[in-house]
Formats: C-alpha cells, structure tokens, sequence
C-alpha cells in the first residue's frame, strides 16, 4: 500500500501526548530523571518505615509502576486517562513476557524475570512460513547459534541481491531486539553477521538461519531478577596506596542526583577480548557482562576500532570500554537514587592487565596503550572500581567474545540465565 494522507494524528501528536502526561505526573509528585527523562521517581516508605523510591517507566503509551503498592499509582492514572484493558501486573512489556519466579536457591521469595520465548516463538514462525514459500524448512536442535568453526570473514560465497539482501537487514533486526530482551546466548555471533548488512552473501543468510535453528531448540531464555549479593572472596582482591601516582583521583560523583533511599546495589563486572579474532582485519572481539546483585543488567559485545598486536593490548582496551559503560550506569544508577555498594567487582582473566591494573609499581610496557592503561588506574584509584583475576573458563564475558562449542556456551550461560531447551535434556528440566 501507499499511504496518501494519514486519517489521524499529528506530526507532534506524540510531543504533545507526553507533555499532557507529563503534566499528570507532576501533579502526583513525580520527578523526571536526568538520566532517562522517561523514568520517573519519587520518595516513599513502606508502612514499617523503609524508605524507597516509586519508578514509573514510560514507552511512549506503555507504562511500568515500580512500588509497595503500584495499585494506588495505576488508580490516580486510570481516573485521568482511559486504559486500554485495566491495569494489573505486567505480563509482557517491549515484546518480552514477564511472570514471577521461584528459585531453588530461595524458595521463599518470588523473583520477577523477563522471558524471550513469545517473541521468538513467533519471529520463528515467520522466518519458517518465508521459507516454506521456497518449498523449504527451518533445520533446527542446533546446540549452538553458528556452524562450529564458521567464521563470516571467510565466506567467500556469492553475494545476496535485491529482496534477500532486504531480508537478511529485516532479520537481523529480530535477532537484535532479541538479544536486547535478554538471549545473551547469541549475542557474539549476532554481532558478527551483523558487519554485513550492506553486502551479505549466501553464506551469512544461511548462517541466520542456523541462528533461527537453534533459537527453535532453545527457545525460552528467561533473565531472573536475582536480587542477593555474591560472595566474593576479598582476598582476590588488592588494595594499594594510590597517592603517590593519582592524588587527586575521585568518582566525579553528579550534584544534581536525589538522596539515595533503598537498599544498596551490588555491581559486577567480567571484561574479555578475543585477540584478533577476526581473520581479515585482526580487529578483536570486546565482551563485557555487567550484573547488579545476580541479575545482568548490560551486555556488550562489539570489535574494536583499532588492531592491537598482543593480547594484553586487546585486554587492556576492553578493560578500558569496559570502565567507561560502568561509569555510565553509576551515573544513571545514581540519578535514579539508588545507593551503590562500593566499588565494581571487576574481573579479567589476563594476568598482566590485572597486575598491570592493580599494581601502582607496575609501568606501561606499551605507549599506545597509555589512554586505556592511565584510565583504567584512575579509576581503581578513585575507587570506582577494583579488579581481579579470574580463571578462563570461569569468565562470563568469554561468551561475548567469540563462538564457543555447545558444552562450554552452555556452562556459561546457565549461569546468567535459564534456557529451556527442546530436547530430552530440556524436557527433563523444571522452572527452578
């Protein structure tokens, strides 16, 4: 179809819509976040006295309500504006399904958790209804997103053209928005095809359907908002005296944030980098998980801009990213009121960044990595952050680095998330 002439709306219908919501909120005493001017908070406390902050979230018509009592909230709201079908708790929001959980861990509390498994479900009834008009079928029981030992700089098989190229953009964007809610499984390997978007080959489409494959097995991952603290052994950890090498170094901390109310966070960080994975360019892979308490929060996973010549080089430049997306969620985390619990827990399983990191005796052996080497120390030094070594295969972040095969992705991964898996390993599994 051609659109003519839309029947309805405005070009600034939805300026206007906010501002007419805006002023609503207001009136109940809600304050937009610096950080995020789409979330909304105000002081309040519990009937025994524990103070917090009620969060409104806004998707242009979409709204969450965080609170003792989110009833109260959604009532006010309902009288000044019609609701499409009530109010109640939250079901799906942004393409995810969310439901209350139990753990075996804790099984006298009940955790929120957001799950991916509607929105797969049917992107996958699409992709399969697609090739169905080419007379063909979704393979699928894949145990891992792309064929072991298929890199997608080494295909050299002939290039897509017209429609198919259009394709493979539009299903790129579901995997996108799927790793978005969550499926931190496919993340790396997403990332990878995604280089391609303007010239893709055969290959790279096949490889999406390989995706597709093995979504259709493992289908369901459901992030657990997991609100206990880890443990970490404080051993692993070194404290030095900074003050000889960054006297004045300190979290610039923002003056316009509201006092914090609740209970502290807990940030986590593991950094990893695959030393030139690519085999064309030699660009490393960045990986970077962060967790608040148990729950991850942020996953990044993205080749670097520059082509470095040792693997402490590429370490070192994903340790530095990753200070740099841990200072951007303190500032929000802080905007939002939200008391942090000490430093960032960070951890790398190279041994020379961590001593590098850590140690203030320890001098830069390389010039052009003196941006990421001073800025990772300063940050140790202002103590936003404190590293230490972790054992390879004990790294989150290695999942986000490169593919891995079925039993080491899934080793790693089960521990951030829960993946349902269509099989007869899956079908004996239990919502735990």
């Amino acid at each position: 179809m051609v659109i003519v002439k839309a029947l309805y709306g405005l070009k600034t219908s939805g300026a206007a819509w906010r501002a007419h919501f805006t002023d609503t909120l207001h009136s109940m005493g809600f304050t937009s976040s610096f950080a995020d001017p789409d979330v909304w908070y105000r002081a309040d406390s519990e009937p025994d006295g524990f103070e917090y902050y009620t969060y409104i979230l806004v998707y242009i018509d979409d709204i969450l309500v965080i609170s003792y009592q989110p009833e109260t909230i959604m009532s006010v709201i309902a009288k000044n504006f019609r609701l499409k079908d009530g109010y109640a708790a939250p079901t799906r929001y942004l393409g995810a399904t969310i439901r209350k959980w139990k753990l075996a861990c804790d099984e006298d509390a009940s955790h929120w958790g957001h799950s991916t498994e509607e929105y797969v479900k049917q992107a996958i009834l699409n992709v399969e209804q697609e090739l169905a008009k080419e007379g063909k079928q979704l393979q699928g029981r894949f145990s891992t997103p792309m064929s072991p030992n298929y890199r997608p700089e080494l295909d050299y098989s002939p290039y897509l053209h017209d429609r198919p190229v259009q394709y493979y953009m539009e299903l790129i964007g579901i995997l996108q928005w799927i790793v978005e809610l969550g499926q931190i499984d496919i993340m790396v390997d997403v990332s990878m095809l995604s280089s391609y978007t303007m010239q893709p080959r055969i290959g790279h489409l096949d490889q999406v359907f390989h995706i597709f494959g093995y979504l259709k097995r493992n289908k369901r991952a459901t992030l657990i908002f997991d609100k206990s603290r880890v443990d970490w052994n404080e051993s692993t950890f070194k404290n030095h005296d900074w003050t000889d090498f960054y006297r004045d170094a300190k979290e610039l901390l923002p003056l316009n944030a509201p006092a914090p109310r609740g209970n502290a966070v807990q940030i986590n960080c593991f950094v990893d980098a695959d030393h030139a994975g690519n085999r064309i360019t030699r660009r490393s892979q960045t990986g970077e998980l962060i967790i608040l308490n148990r729950t991850p929060i942020v996953w990044y996973s993205k080749a670097q801009n520059t082509v470095e010549t040792s693997t402490f080089g590429s370490e070192f430049t994903a340790m530095r990213i990753a200070v740099e997306l841990l200072d951007r969620l303190r500032y929000k985390l802080q905007m939002f009121g939200i008391p942090l619990e000490g430093p960032v827990n960070t951890f790398c399983d190279n041994s020379s960044v961590v001593t590098n990191a850590t140690d203030p005796a320890s001098t830069l052996k390389k010039k052009h990595n003196s941006v990421a080497y001073h800025r990772v120390r300063e940050a140790i030094a202002a103590n936003v952050l404190r590293v230490a070594w972790v054992r390879s295969g004990q790294n989150l972040a290695d999942m986000l680095t490169k593919p891995l095969n079925g039993p080491t992705l899934h080793a790693l991964i089960d521990k951030v998330l829960y993946l349902a898996r269509d099989d007869a390993e899956g079908a004996a599994e239990t919502d735990k």
